[in-house]
């Protein structure tokens, strides 16, 4: 079978470079399930991606599609004449030509035709248009007087089979082997000889380096080199590093400085000016702090770098004076001051103001600090002055900065320690593995603010449905589990979210508590998912209702140390036989008459359970109660072995029920494993 590598590259304006790796993902994906769908085989797919270009090589891409054979079954023998005639037109044959074959039961007409391979060069140009079209693109562009739309402008195609061109025209383009260099330096344009060859002949023509993986790594080793080079350390911030590698093409890192002055700035707001609004890799001294030095990549080997340099430096200094003036603007003001502003700011319709907010997180947060035993005063403090940064100069420019600024304007206003900590602190964990609020008042500070969020929009109809989460209720009630999960809280979820609806104005529905709860345990599922818990340890969990997550997770715990040890097989199909005896028999207790059993293996039983459950009566570690459990196996085994639980005798059998009844709490003590099976 004859081969040949197949290289697409559309050539665009520069590309927003946040979407610039999605953009090549989809166009990639869509080439292969294009060349899937028409049978193509090949040996591998690689995709690259600059600012100014989405290319993809398709290796060892099959030449010719193989020759098929094409079978319709039609209607059956019996079918009237209308119905044949209809189905060998559609065929475009006459009925002589139709076969019948058996199927089933019954004999049907068969149409059968074989169909020639199409070549690949023939494919290529509707396997690319629809490539490119089926790209997702929430605000397409449009341009001159065509009638095509793109994120971006495009300005040439590549479409190339091996050495050879693909003749094609798409998006009014029409293809060739001709690409661009840099803007402003080396090579405008130069061609591409052979498709396989396209890497290599961008980086020796141009010195661009299309795989955007090695890019970013050759940034990643420029920038660090750069560090070395002035002493210092680069914080290198991986979603920064994507975005920075979307920008260039031919990357070039240098270093750059700032008046020391302006460290008197909190360094978040000095940092957020560098990276934000420049783009710039800051640097740290040995002990982590923060240095007038930066990191910029440029798109261009310069001869003379001192003039990119300076005007870099001239750029950031009026960045980073907006924020001094912020810092000092702010500072005449204290936090409490700021709080009837809150009122004039609107959260959201229906749950009132971040003035009314506050006072609903102040509230919240004694309650929750009461519970866990943090400092209800310092709690509500901070609950009240949470939000008031957002009203300060400096946030309204730095909006990733909300919650840090505020406390360090609680330092500057002389409030407790504790207070400013829960304030700068309180937005944790902003996304998957960010860390939790390092004292308990942010702690509870976090959860009354995530759980008011939560309530209130939950109450007034606005949750998440399918796909949809517009307010990232769910990414919150993921934070507010992990705050209780790994901070090791034991708080009644169900009354927290009571409490927290019971603050909220009327409007907000007091009965949708339940379906707060159970949307919240539907996290915790997807949170045990990524954790790799069975999803069948979870449902025997969920089945006895824990009031704490953090109980929740204990019990999950012990169930997964339970189900590696080899007896709890066993035990789980027991619990689930003893649950089919027991689901028409609801008024059973667990006081067993032990003087009414005569059988040896059931006055085991009983002794073994008698046993256990005084164990388990002087713990609270669920790990443990398990493994009392398991010792449970062997008079389990031989009971069901040797005893007819049925009896004639009806009190004899309510005694023995009674007893299983009473095995079965001890383990619901825990979880129902029955769900195990």
């Amino acid at each position: 079978m004859s081969t040949q590598d197949f290289l697409l590259e559309l050539g665009t304006e520069e590309l927003p470079p946040k979407l610039l790796k999605q953009l090549s993902n989809a166009l990639t994906n869509n080439v292969i399930t294009q060349l899937s769908e028409l049978n193509l085989s090949y040996t591998k797919v690689a995709s690259f991606a600059t600012p100014r270009r989405l290319a993809v090589l398709v290796s060892d891409l099959q030449c010719q599609q193989k020759d098929q054979l094409i079978e319709r079954k039609g209607p059956a023998v019996s079918a009237p004449d209308q119905a044949v005639e209809g189905f060998a037109k559609s065929c475009g044959v006459t009925r002589s030509d139709l076969e019948q074959k058996s199927f089933g039961k019954a004999d049907y007409y068969f149409f059968t035709k074989e169909q020639k391979g199409l070549k690949t060069q023939d494919l290529l140009q509707d396997i690319v248009d629809t490539a490119i079209k089926k790209i997702p693109i929430t605000r397409a562009m449009r341009w001159g007087d065509l009638d095509f739309n793109f994120v971006r402008p495009t300005h040439w195609l590549i479409m190339m089979l091996g050495g050879d061109v693909v003749k094609a025209t798409v998006m009014g383009l029409t293809s060739g082997n001709t690409t661009r260099g840099l803007r402003f330096t080396g090579e405008q344009t130069f061609s591409i000889d052979n498709a396989g060859d396209y890497r290599q002949t961008l980086f020796d023509k141009a010195q661009i380096e299309v795989d955007f993986d090695a890019r970013k790594e050759m940034i990643r080793e420029q920038v660090m080199q750069v560090a070395l080079d002035c002493q210092s350390n680069a914080v290198i911030d991986e979603s920064l590093l994507e975005e920075v590698c979307a920008l260039v093409e031919y990357p070039c890192a240098f270093s750059g400085g700032f008046d020391a002055r302006f460290l008197d700035v909190p360094e978040e707001a000095l940092i957020s000016a560098m990276k934000s609004h420049q783009k710039y890799f800051h640097m740290v001294d040995d002990n982590g702090k923060l240095l007038p030095t930066f990191i910029s990549v440029a798109n261009i080997e310069s001869s003379d770098l001192s003039v990119i340099i300076d005007g870099n430096e001239r750029v950031i200094r009026p960045r980073l004076t907006d924020s001094e003036f912020f810092w000092e603007q702010d500072k005449a003001n204290s936090l409490a001051s700021r709080l009837p502003k809150l009122d004039r700011v609107l959260f959201m319709k229906s749950l009132g103001s971040m003035g009314d907010k506050a006072k609903r997180i102040e509230l919240l947060s004694i309650y929750i600090a009461n519970v866990i035993g943090a400092n209800a005063d310092h709690s509500a403090r901070a609950g009240l002055l949470a939000k008031t940064d957002l009203v300060s100069d400096m946030v309204g420019e730095f909006a990733d900065l909300q919650g840090v600024m505020g406390g360090y304007y609680a330092l500057n206003d002389g409030e407790d320690t504790a207070v400013a900590t829960a304030i700068s602190e309180h937005y944790h964990p902003r996304f998957a593995g960010d860390t939790l609020p390092s004292t308990n008042e942010g702690l509870v500070v976090a959860i009354a603010d995530k759980l008011d969020t939560i309530t209130g929009i939950y109450g007034i109809g606005q949750g998440p449905t399918g796909s949809k989460d517009p307010y990232a209720l769910r990414r919150m009630a993921l934070g507010l589990l992990r705050i209780m999960v790994e901070a090791e809280l034991k708080v009644d979820l169900k009354a927290l979210i009571k409490q927290s609806l019971e603050l909220h104005a009327s409007e907000v529905d007091r009965s949708s508590a339940d379906a707060i709860y159970q949307f919240m345990m539907d996290r915790l599922r997807a949170y045990y998912k990524e954790q790799k818990v069975s999803s069948k340890a979870f449902e025997a969990v969920l089945a006895v209702r824990p009031e704490s997550p953090y109980d929740f997770h204990l019990r999950v715990a012990a169930l997964n140390e339970f189900t590696n040890d080899s007896a709890s097989a066993s035990l789980i199909e027991a619990n689930k036989r003893i649950a089919n005896m027991l689901k028409d028999h609801q008024d059973l207790g667990i006081q067993v008459d032990s003087s009414v059993l005569v059988e040896a293996a059931e006055k085991a039983l009983f002794e073994a359970t008698t046993a256990v459950a005084k164990q388990l009566n002087s713990s609270n570690d669920y790990t443990q109660s398990m493994r009392e459990l398991l010792s449970l196996k062997e008079t389990i085994d031989t009971f069901f072995d040797q005893v007819m639980v049925n009896a004639d005798d009806e009190i004899l059998k309510r005694s023995r029920l009674t007893l299983l009844n009473w095995i079965r709490a001890l383990f619901l003590s825990v979880a129902d494993v029955s769900y195990l099976s």
